[in-house]
């Protein structure tokens, strides 16, 4: 006997749906918002709760009418012969979607629904079945629009999506008819059949990976649920039933006993998820053939285990809500596009998002879109093919294209900017004149080592000549990935003694405004200009300038790449003269647990946690180094799972901390009174007692290292005897400060 179905499922995959239930035989379809019509036998209906990966509920309707009031919902569902679903003391439940202007609330129809049927039967035999919220021997569905009742029994039960695997689960879960539908338009089905590997470098509890493989294999993905609606409805055909499960254990055995089964592996930065994952693999049955481990995105490369010429990596990153999420969503998603574009040219990709316009960051051009809804949230599958066609053009490769004409319009320009530095030497002073000079003579000496020891940031002078009383930093570096490295000049005028004439330190800053492009041939869009002062409470922390966030980059150092923005705070996010100690935590901190105290924007962290650190935890008062930190993980690769940031106060923080450290780095500032602060702190006065907080959390054989920028300092050598302390201040001073030997001092402290 031929019955009409209807087959729900999440927005964005009614196509999908619809191939699908016709494949598996179904007849008349008919697509519509969320769902899909169709028609069968009782065993196509069957089939559909056990192989169809992408529903949600496979409907029985009984029966639609309309319903302007709660008497006539009553009356319609009463006229039902209900005797030939239910048994009179059976259990039922009833779903009930909808509203109207007379039936304002849902759980009122379920009542209303669930009232006309126990007085049928109990009218037909004198019993009334009994109400069960779970495992009912009937699940009714009853779907209200406007005025129109339409009356269904739900065969399937429990939401097909739930395939009875998940064990566990991670913060935020894909659904898995979204995640099979997700795989199926990125082509996963061919790619399998053609041997093809499949990798989920963020792959949460494994949802991807397991439908993945459900597919690959030919596993009907109902096979493993405890139960479905159909089989205590009193029309249930259970010899169909047994047929069509014992057809599909055959089918599962078979596809799982193929040797050319794909590889599929996914990764996960959290130890927690990648638990949850394995044992969400072990219920799903396929422990012996998917593998998942912890591994940060900056290690995600191509497997070595065996030949893997071609396949696909799909995953589903975050996407975020609030805006500092979205600056380091933004990096995050760039070093997920530097991976690809290094690790699997010739792969196809898909990266699943609520917030497409992430995708831009990758630095590759996605071939296809599709539309999805994860929930409510509108969302979008881009598909990529990784290679070089695809890779967006840096500025260097867009040079190397330009026509005749263009570079004609070159030259003009040169010329004209030569014809303007004449113009512009004219105009300098005496004074300008020496500063450039002295400028472009420390150029030429250090830009040879920088060079030699790949140093892509470094400071150029540091108030050599009095009279120009200011430090100088050259930084080289990205704005986005895959693009040519700029340079840029940072520029900070020390705050001049009160004996100096205002109008006169005003004229030498303007020299110094009119030497430093000439002299580096710089645009002045590239210069930040900024006059240090003594910081008072949060004052560091807030913007100075409303310049576009666009305009910050990143830089390489040693292993890392940190984030620099040059215009909107004091800092710039890297102090030049720690560079030798973050290097020497680089080399140290290999399976170390590291801790960072006064942390700012975290790039020793950084350093420690990209040469393999166990974890790292960095401490620092404010929200505005932390969001920074966070940048600067993501533009690596790095999650917080293993690199944890808290914002306190270090000396509170240390004093209420029971964890041990392998390697600590203690660097406070010479002097706060901040508000955040419970007392001000004076590095000289409180320094003995910091350090013996941070030697409690020092684990034996750990080092901890010690720094501050106080140029007066003396280290109380004598309250700390109880220790092993090495002054290696002149060794963490590197070529460009040694003008200025004085910048910092450091010493190693063991126990």
């Amino acid at each position: 006997m031929t019955h009409q179905y209807f087959a729900t499922c999440p927005k964005g995959l009614e196509g999908l749906l619809y191939t699908e239930l016709q494949t598996l035989g179904a007849e008349d379809l008919r697509e519509t918002v969320a769902g899909i019509y169709f028609s069968g036998d009782i065993g196509m209906a069957y089939r559909a709760c056990l192989w169809s990966r992408l529903a949600n509920k496979i409907l029985l309707p009984l029966a639609s009418f309309e319903a302007d009031s709660q008497e006539e919902l009553y009356d319609g569902v009463r006229e039902l012969r209900w005797e030939e679903h239910l048994s009179p003391n059976g259990t039922l439940l009833v779903d009930f979607i909808g509203t109207n202007d007379t039936i304002r609330n849902t759980q009122f129809g379920a009542v209303k629904v669930k009232d006309a049927i126990v007085d049928c039967l109990r009218d037909f035999s004198g019993e009334r079945p009994s109400v069960a919220k779970r495992d009912p021997d009937l699940r009714v569905n009853v779907r209200l629009s406007k005025s129109k009742v339409i009356v269904s029994i739900d065969l399937s039960g429990d939401s097909l999506h739930r395939r009875g695997y998940r064990v566990k689960q991670g913060s935020a879960p894909m659904k898995e008819n979204l995640a099979a539908g997700i795989l199926i338009r990125a082509g996963w089905p061919e790619i399998a059949a053609q041997g093809g590997a499949l990798l989920d470098p963020m792959c949460g509890s494994g949802t991807i990976l397991i439908e993945a493989a459900l597919i690959a294999a030919d596993i009907a993905p109902g096979l493993l649920r405890g139960s479905f609606g159909f089989e205590r409805w009193l029309n249930h055909r259970n010899d169909i039933w047994l047929e069509l499960r014992e057809e599909a254990f055959a089918r599962k055995k078979a596809g799982l006993a193929r040797e050319n089964l794909p590889e599929i592996r996914g990764y996960d930065a959290d130890v927690n998820v990648i638990r949850a994952a394995e044992d969400n693999i072990v219920s799903a049955e396929l422990d012996h053939w998917l593998r998942v481990s912890r591994k940060e995105l900056k290690d995600f490369v191509k497997p070595t285990h065996k030949a893997m010429d071609f396949g696909i990596v799909i995953s589903n990153p975050p996407y975020g809500e609030r805006l500092g999420e979205i600056e380091s969503l933004k990096l995050l998603y760039a070093h997920l596009g530097e991976r690809l574009r290094n690790e699997f040219q010739g792969w196809r990709a898909g990266v699943f998002t609520g917030n497409p316009e992430l995708g831009k960051q990758m630095g590759l051009r996605a071939d296809k879109k599709y539309k999805f809804f994860n929930g409510t949230i509108a969302s979008e599958l881009l598909m990529f093919s990784i290679s070089s066609d695809a890779f967006v053009q840096s500025r260097v490769e867009q040079d190397a294209r330009f026509s005749k004409d263009d570079e004609e319009r070159k030259e003009a320009e040169a010329r004209v900017k030569v014809e303007n530095k004449k113009e512009q030497a004219d105009a300098l002073s005496n004074g300008a004149q020496m500063l450039v000079n002295r400028l472009q003579k420390n150029l030429k000496q250090l830009e040879k080592w920088a060079k030699k020891n790949d140093i892509s940031c470094y400071r150029l002078y540091d108030a050599d000549m009095p009279e120009y009383s200011a430090a100088i930093d050259i930084y080289r570096g990205q704005t986005q990935p895959n693009r040519a490295p700029q340079l840029y000049a940072h520029v900070q005028e020390y705050a001049a003694p009160k004996s100096v004439d205002e109008d006169r330190a005003a004229q030498r800053f303007a020299e110094i405004e009119m030497a430093v492009p000439f002299a580096l041939d710089l645009l002045a869009s590239n210069i930040s200009y900024k006059q240090r002062r003594r910081n008072k409470g949060t004052s560091q922390y807030e913007k100075i300038s409303e310049r576009p966030t666009g305009d910050v980059f990143s830089v390489q150092e040693g292993q890392a790449k940190l984030h620099i923005n040059m215009w909107q705070y004091l800092d710039t996010g890297l102090f030049l003269d720690h560079r030798p100690v973050r290097l020497m935590i680089a080399d140290l901190a290999k399976d170390k647990r590291f801790l960072n105290l006064f942390c700012y924007t975290a790039t020793a962290s950084v350093h420690a946690a990209m040469a393999g650190a166990r974890y790292t935890v960095s401490v620092d008062m404010s929200n505005t180094y932390l969001n920074w930190a966070r940048k600067n993980y993501a533009l690596n690769g790095l999650s917080e799972s293993r690199n944890r940031l808290e914002q306190a106060d270090c000396l509170k923080w240390l004093e209420d901390n029971d964890q041990q450290f392998d390697l600590i780095l203690l660097d406070p500032p010479s002097f706060s009174n901040s508000k955040r602060m419970e007392d001000v702190l004076d590095v000289q006065r409180d320094h003995v007692g910091m350090i013996n907080n941070a030697m409690r959390s020092l684990a034996e054989g750990g080092t901890l290292i010690f720094s501050n920028n106080l140029r007066s300092f003396k280290l109380d050598a004598d309250a700390l005897s109880a220790y092993t302390i090495k002054d290696i201040s002149a060794q963490t001073i590197d070529e460009d400060f040694k003008r200025n030997p004085k910048i910092h001092q450091c010493w190693l402290i063991t126990h």
